[in-house]
This record gives structure tokens, sequence and C-alpha cells, in this order.
């Protein structure tokens, strides 16, 4: 177990750390982006301002998904990387699927990912969450500005 924990906690902070550069990138361009607009975005700017945030947390998520797989090949789980992987993307996301499973040995990487998985799935929804949040504040004050004399 102690082995276990001494392998998967340095690999959780490793992204955890990616995370939060993705986080940082995500909000940055989102800023800059309305920023530079000055609140004036039409909504094929909302579409594809929202969509970019929503790919760069994804695209940090399936990175974090192939740290963990490249770990379980390092440690002789699994013989080729879609393997690895899948059984990856199947603990990030909690799914418990079960169909393949680790060796007794290294069984308990698969609730370390799975902790780590549901951290930074929230942490993208609340990121998704905060730019869709955004974007709605800004049109109903836009609808209110229409409004006045």
């Amino acid at each position: 177990m102690l082995r276990n924990l001494a392998v998967g906690l340095p690999v959780m902070l490793v992204c955890l750390l990616l995370q939060a550069v993705f986080v940082a990138i995500c909000l940055r361009y989102y800023v800059r982006f309305k920023h530079a607009r000055q609140g004036s975005v039409s909504l094929g700017q909302e579409i594809m301002l929202l969509s970019v945030v929503m790919v760069m947390t994804l695209f940090g998520n399936f990175v974090q998904m192939a740290i963990w797989a490249i770990l379980f090949m390092l440690l002789g789980e699994f013989a080729d990387f879609t393997t690895a992987l899948y059984h990856s993307g199947v603990n990030f996301a909690t799914l418990g699927y079960g169909d393949i499973v680790m060796s007794p040995t290294w069984r308990l990487l698969g609730p370390l990912e799975a902790a780590n998985g549901i951290l930074m799935l929230g942490v993208s929804s609340s990121v998704m969450t905060a730019a869709v949040l955004d974007v709605t504040k800004f049109n109903v004050a836009s609808l209110g500005e229409d409004a006045d004399p």
C-alpha cells in the first residue's frame, strides 16, 4: 500500500499542477478575448469562446489520463498504450467497469487515479460553469441596456 502511495501521490501532484496550468491558460484566454472585444461579442464569438474553454479543459483531462496510462505501462501493468489509456480513462472518470484490472501489487493506483479524476473533472466543470455564467450575465446586462430609453 505504501508503495502505491509513493508512486501515485507524485503523479497526482503532477496532474494537479498540470490542471492549474490549463485552468490559467483558459482563464487568461477568456479574459483577454472578452477585454479585447470590450463586451461586444457576437453569438458566434461566444460559442467559439466557450468551445475553446471546453476543449482546453477536456484536453487537460485527457493529458492527465495519458500520464496515468504511461505510469501503468512503466509499471508493467499493460503491454500497449491503448489498453492502458482505456483503463486510465475508466479510473479517471470513476466509471469502475472492472473489465480490465491491474495486478494486486498496483491495484490501489486505480482509486488514487479516481480521486484525482473526480477532483480534476470538478475543476474543469467549474471553469466551464464560470465561463457560461459570465456569458449569461453579459447577455442579461445587454438586454437591460437595450430596454433603456
